[in-house]
């Protein structure tokens, strides 16, 4: 039996979200096991065949969770806090400066530094870690935060790139327009190219901030003091004690996902358009 043309679309639709229903099962696995794990009795945690919807409710494992180290998660919280947030405005200001200068601004060399730029991204970060570590150790940044956050003020290249492209996708005749109002570049720049580019700049803050959020390498590296730690040190501490509290620390990792989601899902919208609008002109 043939099948209409409508019965093809909805057949091919239904086909789509079964896969994608499979595919977001399987990512969300280990999501649903954490959240059910962080509610649940501590005796229950390996019981099997698995309790999936805990019962009893044990609420008391995210006070447990919270308390269980000195300091409290909250000082761990409270500092990534202060690093994401530094991070965050820092990649923004310095990488749109700097991609407006690439995108905008005539200057010899600005092909060539801009192809020296995109090749640095793919020089790994453990290539440079050492020297790094000298340059912070003797500007006596080693054990504080500035090695976490001061780099993001000095434009990375990733997130050059990114703006560059989408602002090359803004008229030029606006910028000619507003010279001959007598505007200065820095006026174009921060009146009408840095508002029209919100969706990229959405997506260099949440990425800035997702990345220092989540980042366990380079506080591990820098930070020595416990008063210090960030989120990410201090659900290893948890995970490296010799009986691991498996519900403490999955109510701690529970809670530690919640910002990066909250600010995912109130500006999603721009995220998503500055990923695809990226790269249309260059």
């Amino acid at each position: 039996m043939k099948l209409g043309k409508h019965d093809q679309e909805r057949l091919s639709a239904g086909f789509s979200y079964a896969l994608l229903i499979v595919g977001a099962t399987i990512v969300l696995f280990p999501l649903l096991w954490m959240v059910s794990t962080a509610l649940k009795d501590p005796g229950l945690v390996f019981r099997y065949p698995p309790q999936w919807f805990p019962d009893p409710i044990m609420w008391s494992n995210f006070k447990r969770g919270w308390f269980l180290l000195a300091p409290t998660f909250g000082s761990f919280f409270l500092n990534t806090a202060k690093i994401a947030g530094l991070a965050g405005i820092g990649a923004v200001l310095s990488a749109s400066i700097v991609a407006y200068s690439f995108a905008r601004l005539r200057w010899t060399g600005r092909d060539f530094i801009f192809l020296l730029v995109l090749g640095s991204m793919m020089l790994p970060s453990q290539v440079t870690l050492v020297p790094h570590f000298v340059i912070y150790r003797w500007l006596g940044w080693y054990d504080t935060h500035f090695p976490l956050w001061v780099p993001y003020w000095f434009a990375g290249s990733f997130f050059v790139f990114l703006l560059r492209q989408y602002m090359m996708t803004i008229p030029h005749e606006l910028d000619d327009a507003a010279l001959i109002d007598g505007c200065s570049h820095f006026s174009i720049f921060w009146r009408i190219v840095l508002p029209l580019s919100k969706a990229p700049i959405a997506t260099v803050a949440i990425f800035s901030i997702q990345w220092t959020w989540n980042d366990f390498f380079a506080p591990l590296i820098y930070l020595s003091d416990q008063y210090k730690w960030t989120v990410a040190l201090g659900l290893r501490a948890l995970q490296s004690s010799i009986m691991v509290d498996w519900t403490a620390l999955m109510s701690m990792a529970s809670l530690s996902l919640i910002p990066v989601m909250l600010i995912f899902v109130f500006a999603q919208r721009l995220f998503i358009q500055g990923i695809v609008f990226t790269g249309i002109k260059g």
